[in-house]
């Protein structure tokens, strides 16, 4: 592995989560705006602190200690046994570096999972039960699946166990946008719709985003943190040789390319124009889709996945607002979530079949995917159903009006520039 290379990569993903930052505020109400900022520099900074002294200890690395059960005569590994705090990790030796680096990913990997769910709680999700809530996905939930997946877990070594191939997600359409966006409707499922969302009879009211020039500037920001975050991971724990590189600059590019357009085209001939806050989703879910595969996959292929990606979301984010009343301002559930898992299979369909036929491909990815749906969203809701038993999630009612900004603040983003208009949102 080329040390240089994945550390310029590692340095890249940080804009990821700038991107996703610009995306999150700009699609909310500009009354929010700030508070939306200030959650996710506050998620960021508490997933990092609490995953380097408890997470990793779970989340683990590659040929490092580990707890194991034996079910049926079968034995996993379920969760890594490193030291708190980052004890065992040395930053002195050359030969032995990978621990490091991966501690040194992990870190920012986290830190999106946590900013995720901030898009579907913006103007009402409170800014302690944020803060908690990334704690939460820091300190256990992320390190559990990640471990299972990047560091040697039991779904790395389906092969070994179940003779299938390895659940495999190259740069982290499972472990880092599928898990943060079944945290976002685990935190929508409990705060609720917007007030003034839904009429008395259900009919969904239409909010737009208040400033889309932010949000097309986070797409491209978050193109850059994207193959940074893709490339790392297929480094990091793929072992993909820097030649591959290549490959996952010019798959992630097209496949969000391919999912912008697609969104462009759906929206153009349903609703005869096109939809700037729909387009922008789209191209942020080819982003999502493009983790899963990295660079194992042709610029055919690549195309084809953000195109499928873009045309999922634009039909699920309006299944989810108009027919399950799910109110989710930035379109994270669909984006992370549904674009991840589409992408995750995808993998299956279009990977490599070096490690077996297509059919048992897909098995394998179907059972990581089943391991999200079945047991890390029931964790993530469990978790957040206790969390705000204690710390009550949502602002009360007058703070759905008044704005997170002035209720949570103190001031607004746009203190000399935005008059507020709600007319056509009813009381």
């Amino acid at each position: 592995m080329n040390l240089t290379l994945c550390l310029v990569a590692i340095m890249l993903t940080p804009l990821a989560a700038a991107g996703l930052c610009l995306i999150h505020q700009g699609l909310g109400r500009s009354r929010s705006a700030a508070h939306a900022m200030v959650a996710s520099l506050c998620a960021l900074s508490i997933a990092a602190i609490v995953f380097v002294i408890l997470g990793f200890s779970f989340a683990g690395y590659q040929g490092g200690p580990i707890h194991t059960f034996t079910l049926a005569g079968f034995k996993f590994d379920w969760l890594g046994a490193a030291s708190l705090a980052a004890g065992q990790i040395r930053f002195d030796n050359s030969a032995d570096v990978l621990p490091a680096l991966t501690l040194c990913f992990q870190i920012f990997a986290v830190g999106i999972v946590a900013i995720i769910p901030i898009s579907a709680g913006s103007d009402r999700w409170r800014l302690g039960p944020t803060c908690a809530a990334s704690a939460l996905v820091a300190a256990f939930a992320y390190p559990v699946f990640s471990h299972w997946v990047w560091s040697g877990g039991w779904l790395s070594q389906l092969g070994d166990t179940f003779s299938i191939p390895a659940f495999a997600d190259m740069g982290g359409s499972g472990v880092i946008h599928v898990v943060g966006g079944l945290m976002a409707l685990s935190v929508v499922w409990i705060i609720g719709p917007r007030r003034g969302k839904y009429s008395s009879d259900g009919m969904a009211t239409a909010i737009p985003g208040h400033n889309i020039v932010l949000v097309a500037l986070g797409c491209m920001l978050a193109l850059a943190g994207w193959i940074g975050l893709n490339s790392a991971a297929s480094m990091l724990f793929y072992g993909a040789p820097p030649e591959q590189i290549i490959a996952i600059v010019i798959n992630t590019m097209l496949s969000a390319s391919a999912g912008g357009l697609a969104v462009v085209a759906t929206t153009r001939i349903r609703y005869r124009k096109p939809d700037a806050s729909l387009s922008a989703n789209g191209w942020t879910a080819g982003l999502v889709a493009s983790s899963a595969s990295g660079g194992l996959v042709s610029p055919l292929v690549a195309i084809f996945i953000g195109l499928i990606a873009g045309i999922i979301v634009a039909f699920l984010i309006e299944i989810l607002e108009l027919h399950l009343q799910v109110d989710d301002p930035g379109g994270a559930i669909s984006v992370h979530a549904g674009a991840g898992i589409w992408g995750l299979v995808a993998f299956g369909i279009f990977g490599p079949t070096t490690a077996g036929p297509v059919t048992e491909n897909i098995l394998a990815q179907l059972v990581g995917v089943a391991t999200l749906l079945g047991f890390m969203l029931p964790l993530l809701h469990a978790g957040n159903l206790v969390l705000n038993h204690f710390i009550r999630f949502r602002v009360d009612s007058d703070g759905d009006w008044q704005g997170m900004d002035i209720r949570e603040l103190g001031a607004g983003a746009y203190p000399e520039f935005v008059i507020h208009a709600d007319e056509f949102v009813p009381r």
